[in-house]
């Protein structure tokens, strides 16, 4: 479940970034977004399967 909390906090910051008036990448940083929140849906899918997202072998 942190790394679920981590990737929402992750996202947020980077929403922040993009919308911020000086973002000088911003198209560079759309791209991580995106990538971002494909992350956070798989996550998000793990934890509503009740599957280990933070496995103990690794």
């Amino acid at each position: 479940m942190n790394k679920t909390l981590l990737t929402i906090l992750m996202l947020a910051l980077l929403l922040l970034f993009i919308i911020s008036p000086f973002a000088a990448l911003a198209s560079l940083m759309l791209v991580v977004l995106v990538s971002a929140f494909f992350s956070l849906l798989g996550n998000l899918f793990q934890a509503i399967i009740g599957g280990d997202i933070n496995p103990k072998g690794s």
